[in-house]
């Protein structure tokens, strides 16, 4: 089982550029991960040596299920952000990498991609969501599990490769609208309650069914695979105890980093400046 301590504080560098963004040279080569995701699109960047120096993002409902649904909404969100980080670090953002759900066709991917371009950056490289995370958590050998806002999708690495993805249309969505259903509160509020840390222990009974859900999906896309570990990350697995129920539906024991919503994000940007210097 990988120690994860590397990756928390990765990830507490990228929660730090929030509001305090490191300052720079207007020549240094910058690295840009834009993650359009059902529930928030995240941008962050890294200096030449791969360290978060900004980082923003934004409640949005432009994506459904890994698919764009809003096509201006989203580009006028990637613009808005991709200005905020301009006007702190005083320096354009010309290039970006970006991330699409496991099976995305090429049609959706060419959307993912205008969106980025439409906001100004030229796309560098694209890479499945899982795959992306796991440029920030080194897996030799595992399942690393994305649970967005819109579905779960998986990626099985054996000694470092690829061998397997898949992915299907469940996940933070779900819980919301279970959320909302049992509080018989708008879906817009129930994200919110779901958020709120005081109120996870309340809701965890309700939305535990969704959790077993998506436990079995990860169950069916694992069996026959030498699986010992699964890795968890996206914006749905910040539930306390998620991994929990994971790990009892799978039988197989399951990690996830203190804040695994920003895990993806931050690997998007990652393979950006692998991609360019390979």
């Amino acid at each position: 089982m990988k120690n994860l301590n590397r990756v928390d504080e990765l990830i507490q560098a990228v929660e730090n550029s929030i509001n305090n963004p490191k300052k720079i040279s207007n020549d240094e080569e910058l690295y840009v991960g834009v993650d359009l995701g059902t529930a928030y699109i995240v941008i962050v960047v890294l200096d030449k040596d791969k360290n978060p120096i900004a980082c923003e993002m934004k409640f949005a409902q432009v994506v459904r299920d890994g698919l764009v649904v809003d096509f201006i909404g989203a580009t006028n969100i990637v613009r808005e952000l991709k200005s905020k980080i301009e006007n702190k670090l005083k320096i354009e953002l010309t290039k970006a990498a970006i991330a699409v759900p496991p099976g995305t066709g090429e049609r959706d991917i060419k959307t993912h991609i205008y969106v980025v371009e439409g906001a100004g950056m030229e796309v560098v490289s694209v890479d499945d969501e899982p795959t992306a995370a796991n440029a920030v958590l080194n897996i030799e050998n595992g399942v690393v599990v994305d649970v967005g806002g819109g579905t779960t999708g998986l990626s099985i690495f054996e000694n470092g490769k690829v061998i397997y993805t898949a992915d299907e249309a469940t996940g933070g969505t779900q819980l919301s609208l279970v959320v909302a259903g049992a509080y018989k509160i708008p879906f817009e509020d129930a994200e919110e309650k779901k958020k709120n840390v005081r109120n996870q222990e309340e809701i965890f009974h309700i939305v535990t069914p969704v959790i077993q859900k998506i436990a079995s999906i990860i169950k069916n896309h694992i069996e026959g695979f030498n699986v010992e570990n699964i890795y968890l990350v996206g914006g749905t697995c910040c539930l306390k105890n998620f991994e929990k129920i994971i790990e009892k539906e799978t039988k197989i024991t399951t990690i996830k980093p203190l804040n695994p919503f920003l895990v993806t994000p931050l690997g998007i940007a990652i393979n950006c400046v692998d991609k360019k210097e390979n």
